[in-house]
């Protein structure tokens, strides 16, 4: 029988909330920042294409268990519509389509706004992730392909108007799960019969972090150590890579939508082997689906208050 192989890199958990800068695809970005902290695993919660910037959540170790909870949660982008232009890819990485040489007043998208918010239907974009008949709808699109792709049900919480010009409109739209700000520029565009496409996009929020949270590449490689090779007196190959573990921000941060439950470091110990423990306290919920527990202020488990017991359904590393 085969063994199996040590894993490689350092057992770091953590979110580390990445300013994702124009030009880096969402798969490059984590490979960079788990290379940067020499992590076992790591995960983002929530593509966002190359053209566009702004917050990518990456989890290191345990917290990639808890991805799921991050993606689910709501999203704030900024974005500018160029009016007059529709294109393959609704942005400006595709060749023109349609143009136009109207031009929607101000007054003309408020009106439309309302059309676009709450639960609406939408259709994503040819290039997208959506998967059709097993293949990536991208792959597709890049072979030459239309298919039809089914509108499905997304939730807009706001979409607000920041600037107007005579060419292009400012908006900034907070929205749910699945929401494509690619297609709220193509389906605006058609609704104002002028076209339109996304020529900058940023993501500002990914509930429950904010801009507050954003730490740049530039500042994680300033913080690295020097290796060996370059420093007279260097800190060993896993110091480096700790210097880094201050950017991070502790995993039970992303369940702040789940029920916290505090427990003892003895009950943590049962809980961690998989065994129920009694949830004790007065404010103690006596039943919930999905709730978290914790102890010293770390993530302890995920699962499930039945009859005030904590039944643990997904264990983390103390």
């Amino acid at each position: 029988m085969a063994r199996r192989g040590k894993k490689k890199g350092r057992p770091v958990s953590g979110w580390l909330i990445l300013d994702k800068p124009v030009g880096m695809g969402s798969t490059d970005a984590v490979s960079k920042v788990k290379w940067l902290f020499q992590a076992e695993k790591a995960g983002h919660a929530g593509t966002l294409d190359p053209l566009a910037s702004g917050m990518l959540p990456i989890a290191l170790g345990d917290a990639t268990k808890t991805v799921p909870y991050v993606q689910d949660g709501a999203k704030i982008y900024r974005f500018t519509v160029a009016w007059g232009e529709e294109r393959t890819t609704d942005d400006l990485e595709g060749p023109v389509t349609k143009t136009s040489d109207k031009r929607p007043s101000e007054a003309d998208i408020r009106a439309l706004l309302p059309n676009y918010t709450g639960v609406i239907m939408q259709t994503p974009p040819q290039f997208s992730a959506i998967k059709i008949a097993g293949e990536r709808a991208y792959d597709l699109a890049r072979e030459g392909e239309t298919v039809e792709i089914p509108a499905r049900e997304v939730e807009i919480g706001r979409l607000d108007i920041v600037e107007h010009g005579a060419d292009r409109t400012i908006f900034e739209v907070e929205c749910g799960k699945g929401t494509y700000v690619r297609s709220l520029a193509r389906d605006m565009g058609r609704d104002l019969d002028c076209f339109g496409h996304i020529a900058d996009l940023r993501r500002t929020e990914v509930d429950p972090f904010t801009s507050e949270d954003f730490v740049t590449i530039a500042e994680l490689e300033a913080a690295l150590p020097p290796a060996a090779e370059d420093d007279e007196a260097p800190l060993s190959g896993v110091d480096r890579h700790a210097a880094l573990d201050g950017f991070l921000i502790d995993t039970v941060a992303a369940l702040e939508c789940l029920p916290q439950v505090v427990i003892s470091d003895d009950a943590a110990s049962k809980i961690r082997l998989g065994n129920p423990v009694i949830i004790r306290g007065r404010d103690a919920p006596v039943e919930a689906e999905e709730a978290c527990a914790t102890a010293r202020g770390k993530l302890v488990a995920i699962g499930a208050i039945e009859q005030g017991m904590f039944k643990p359904k997904r264990v983390f590393a103390g």
